[in-house]
Parts: structure tokens; C-alpha cells; sequence
């Protein structure tokens, strides 16, 4: 269930992210098309979090392999803690990515002066799904 939950949910949310992001960036096309390139910024940081979720799927995998004997409990609830903490953060991530792309790109259509603030706002977005990232490796090698 855990590595289920880290790739189940860290994929939910890069694709809720890219897929509201997207619709900024068809709006921001129309408005401006020179601007497309520079508007992929939030797709690309919501597609980060699925990879977030298939690295700690795949270091997840290997201690699934031997859960037999009095420890293999407790290794079956640390894979699962582990799990959880990527996947739910990266879902978390992707929704707070996918809003706040969507809406800096769109003002991003308008106005120049909005793209750093919105780079600095997709950052911290991330940053949500990296904490869950690296709690998940940390909960992982305890």
C-alpha cells in the first residue's frame, strides 16, 4: 500500500497540476503566444512531483522483498508511513501548483511584472512535495 500510495497520489496531483496549469497556458495563448514558452514553468514543476512519487515507489519496492518474521510489521508500517508521506504531499503540492499556475500564468498574459512573483510562489509550492520527498527516504533508512 505504500508504494501504491507514493505513486497513486504524487501522480494524482503532477497530473491535476499540469492539467489546470494547461488551461492558464492555453489562455495565456491566446493572449500572448511569445509568452508560451516561459509559461511552462508550473507543467514542468507539477510534472517534478511525479517523479518524487516513481524514485520513492522504486526505493519502496526493495524493502517490500523480505517482510517476513517478527520485523516484518514493523517494516510494513514504515513503507507505508514512507509512502503516504510522498504521495499525500505531492498530491498536496500538485493542487497548490496547479492554483497558483493557473492563475500566474494567466496574469502573467497580462502584465510582465507578475513572473518572478509567480516563479517565487510555484517554488514554494514545490518545496511541499520536496518536504514530503525527503521525509519519505528519511522515514525509509530509520
Amino acid at each position: 500500500m505504500g508504494v501504491a500510495s507514493a505513486l497513486v497520489f504524487a501522480n494524482l496531483g503532477a497530473a491535476y497540476g499540469t492539467a489546470k496549469s494547461g488551461v492558464g497556458i492555453a489562455s495565456l495563448g491566446v493572449i500572448d503566444s511569445s509568452k508560451v514558452l516561459k509559461g511552462l514553468i508550473p507543467i514542468i514543476m507539477a510534472g517534478i512531483l511525479g517523479i518524487y512519487g516513481v524514485i520513492i515507489s522504486v526505493l519502496l519496492v526493495e524493502d517490500c522483498k523480505d517482510m517476513s518474521g517478527a520485523e516484518g510489521g514493523k517494516k510494513g508500517f514504515k513503507v507505508l508511513g514512507a509512502g503516504l508521506s510522498c504521495g499525500l504531499s505531492s498530491l498536496a503540492s500538485g493542487l497548490s501548483i496547479g492554483v497558483a499556475g493557473d492563475a500566474g500564468v494567466r496574469a502573467f498574459a497580462q502584465t510582465d511584472g507578475i513572473y518572478v512573483g509567480m516563479i517565487l510562489l510555484l517554488i514554494f509550492s514545490e518545496a511541499i512535495g520536496l518536504y514530503g520527498f525527503i521525509v519519505a527516504i528519511l522515514i525509509k533508512s530509520g
